[in-house]
């Protein structure tokens, strides 16, 4: 049993410990209700749909999507995190609470109240819920920058708005078929929404007394603790970000020897390996997200996979010239020709020929070559995270898939059912009937069949009914492992193969296959956690999927109309060139991927002579490593191998390139600090003011890089600004990309 700390306050059961042998026999209730779930009674009579919480849902998703939207086109990419929203809601909702009337409004259609009582958890729940919709938001501004940037076909704003609305439904759905499965379940817990629960119990007093030890010993308010940290992250940005651009490139070895190649190569944080992780801008730390709320266990893992799969093997294939990767830099998002330059796709493929691939040409010119960190991450791990998920579901979590299937028919006759008091089993409210989702999924597959038709972009009917097939079949084990890890898990590789095969040569028919395939999995994952919210917070499902609903509209017109005025308004947009790192590098990933499998083929790459077919070795590797890993688990319960966690050991550099050593170095130390180091020593402050600190910085980075692109970059103020500070680190071999070997006399190398 946990004990109670000298302030009062049981470590383990407040929240989840996943590093401590404790923990894991801590019962659910015990981690729940110290999460704020299930320690107050539920009042149905709370008004929900209200229209404050219209006006700040609505406000917010528009803005936060938008925001989102600018911003994943920037390197080093800032989100406007929900956290931001959920902080920043609550005043405005007091606010709100304060200062309007409660004046009646009848409409006829409709009645309402202008402020119908105080601002509730419920409210401000779903206020969450629609500006979390931003995140999604951004998955597929980077399909539509792919295709209008880097092959050059603008298909319009319909087209846009369309195809983002149908991939959004897509996801929707997915996550309303397989509720029962992945959102019902009380042992799916679902981790990453218990922060989000304990911060609106705490905000709305609906746990007084829960933190009297803490507040004891550090009195200042979570609140006031947030506007102090913004204050100083928002000031501190400025010097990064504009005035002393250095300190977020802080590679001070490579400033005393630039021209050095290995040097660079070994210290470099743009094209090197990032052996000295430091850096002193927020936004490079939280560049794959903030490490304040990742579980300590998580970050060992992958860091465990940049230590061994970047700085062990890529490092020895570099330097043994594997695949030709000696010629060219060490870590780049681009792919390279036999030259050693950046490879040039219109050499190959143009709209004039339907954007496929002219056989004669690319014979003519070059195969396809990648980076050495491009080649093993992105696709041999890549490999091996497929194989390995597929195993470790089986071997881990096959009793939840069997209780989850056992329950479908259930569910499925009871959603059928002409009984209206069909109720959600754990909030008590009546469910969402099964017609529903139902109807958005036909809407859904009419969209996506039309777009893809209309505007000819390869991918032909069939194609959307295959890519809506797989995103089926991965939906449920990949939503099963988030819930209970809170870990996300790519196979968009495997879409990637599955277009190349089937829409052989045809790029724009591989990346909406992708999109449809894929990227819907990621959506329908959020759009789950936000159920399992809701469901925590006893909001009836009815009024979610109406929220949700609304929140995916104004979330697509406001993705839509920023993108078009980035991509026409921003100079060198999506080019090496671009004014404050506006250079595209999520589409420019995805570019060479698709190029690879899409315009070139899969038969084609593997063929080439180059040596890529070792890669598919990995499909091996990725099947055998769970197995050992988990008698070790059953034999030694106990010890640290019940830590580890392979698909995440081989799939947790997800954004490695463009994310770089240093990305993840920095993100791994800082994370470790605060929830490993700090969590034990001083577990008071950590438990009471780490979230709201990651939020704080979260947001104070995003507001400040807002401000400083329009008054400073887009304004032209930042024209004849330069000095040491601002230049530095330009001048070095990592920032321009020196490779380990010269290319021959000759000028070109490899087959």
């Amino acid at each position: 049993m946990a004990t109670d700390t000298k302030d009062g306050l049981d470590k383990e059961s407040v929240y989840p410990v996943e590093d401590t042998d404790r923990a894991e026999v801590n019962s659910q209730t015990e981690v729940l209700r110290a999460a704020g779930i299930g320690i107050h009674e539920d009042d149905p009579t709370e008004p929900i749909l209200t229209l404050r919480m219209w006006v700040l849902g609505i406000g917010f998703c528009i803005v936060a999507s938008g925001l989102n939207t600018l911003y994943t086109l920037r390197k080093p990419s800032i989100t406007i995190s929900s956290s931001v929203t959920l902080l920043l809601a609550y005043p405005l909702g007091k606010l709100w609470e304060k200062t309007i009337p409660s004046w009646n409004v009848n409409l006829g259609v409709c009645q309402f109240n202008l402020n119908p009582g105080p601002f509730n958890q419920k409210e401000h729940v779903l206020v969450y819920i629609m500006s979390n919709l931003s995140i999604y938001v951004r998955l597929g501004a980077d399909v539509l920058t792919e295709q209008q940037m880097f092959y050059g076909y603008k298909a319009g704003w319909g087209f846009q708005i369309l195809i983002t609305l149908g991939t959004f439904l897509v996801g929707f759905c997915l996550a309303g078929f397989f509720r029962s499965v992945v959102v019902a379940p009380r042992e799916l817990i679902w981790p990453g929404v218990l922060s989000t629960t304990s911060l609106t119990t705490t905000l709305h007093n609906l746990a007084q007394g829960d933190l009297q030890g803490v507040k004891d010993t550090w009195k200042m308010s979570r609140y006031a603790f947030f506007s102090l940290a913004f204050c100083i992250s928002f000031c501190w940005y400025w010097f990064p970000d504009f005035i002393f651009p250095a300190l977020s490139y802080f590679t001070f070895p490579c400033w005393i020897n630039p021209k050095s190649t290995v040097v660079n190569q070994l210290f470099g944080m743009e094209s090197g390996m990032g052996l000295l992780p430091i850096t002193f801008d927020w936004s490079q730390i939280s560049y794959v997200g903030s490490p304040l709320l990742i579980p300590s266990w998580a970050i060992i893992n992958v860091f465990s996979s940049l230590v061994f799969w970047i700085w062990i093997v890529a490092v020895a294939c570099y330097y043994r010239n594997v695949w030709y990767t000696g010629y060219l830099p060490f870590q780049s998002s681009s792919v390279y020709d036999n030259t050693g330059t950046t490879y040039k796709a219109s050499k190959v493929v143009s709209k004039a020929t339907g954007y496929k691939l002219d056989i004669e040409k690319y014979k003519a010119y070059s195969p396809v070559y990648m980076p050495v960190t491009y080649a093993l991450n992105m696709f041999g791990l890549s490999f091996a995270t497929l194989s390995s998920l597929l195993v470790w579901v089986i071997l881990e979590n096959r009793h939840d898939i069997a209780a989850g299937a056992l329950r479908v028919p259930h569910v499925v006759r009871s959603y059928f059912s002409k009984d209206k008091k069909n109720t959600d089993t754990n909030s008590g409210y009546r469910d969402v009937p099964f017609l529903w989702y139902l109807g958005a999924a036909v809407l859904a597959l009419f969209i996506c069949i039309f777009s893809v038709e209309y505007w000819n972009v390869e991918l032909r009917w069939y194609g959307v009914l295959l890519a809506c097939a797989v995103a089926m079949v991965f939906y449920g084990p990949l939503a099963i492992v988030y819930a209970t890890s809170n870990l996300k898990i790519n196979i968009d590789i495997f879409c990637r193969i599955v277009a190349g095969f089937v829409f052989e040569g045809k790029v724009l028919a591989n990346i909406w296959f992708f999109d449809i395939g894929y990227i819907t999995t990621i959506k329908g994952l959020y759009f789950a956690e936000d159920m399992k919210l809701c469901d925590y917070c006893k909001i009836p499902p009815r009024k979610v999927f109406i929220v949700q609903c609304v929140g995916m509209i104004f979330g697509t017109l406001s993705s839509v109309a920023v993108l078009n005025w980035s991509l026409g308004n921003i100079s060198g947009v999506c080019t090496t060139d671009a004014v404050n790192g506006f250079s595209c590098p999520f589409s420019r990933t995805k570019f060479n991927t698709s190029l690879i499998w899409g315009a070139i083929g899969p038969r084609n790459y593997f063929t080439n002579g180059i040596g890529y077919s070792s890669l598919l070795y990995f499909f091996i590797i990725g099947a055998v490593l769970p197995i050992p890993v988990y008698f070790l688990k059953r034999r030694y319960p106990n010890s640290l191998w019940r830590r580890v966690h392979i698909p995440l050991f081989l799939g947790g550099l997800n954004y490695l390139p463009p994310a770089t050593g240093t990305s993840y170095g920095s993100w791994a130390v800082v994370g470790l600090t605060f929830g490993w180091f700090l969590r034990r020593r001083v577990y008071q402050w950590w438990y009471k003011y780490n979230f709201v600190l990651s939020s704080a910085l979260d947001s104070s980075v995003s507001i400040a890089g807002v401000v400083i692109f329009f008054a400073i970059y887009f304004s032209g103020a930042s024209k004849g600004f330069s000095w040491w500070g601002t230049e530095v680190y330009k001048n070095t071999c990592d920032y321009k990309g020196c490779s380990y070997l010269a290319v021959p006399e000759g000028g070109k190398f490899g087959v």
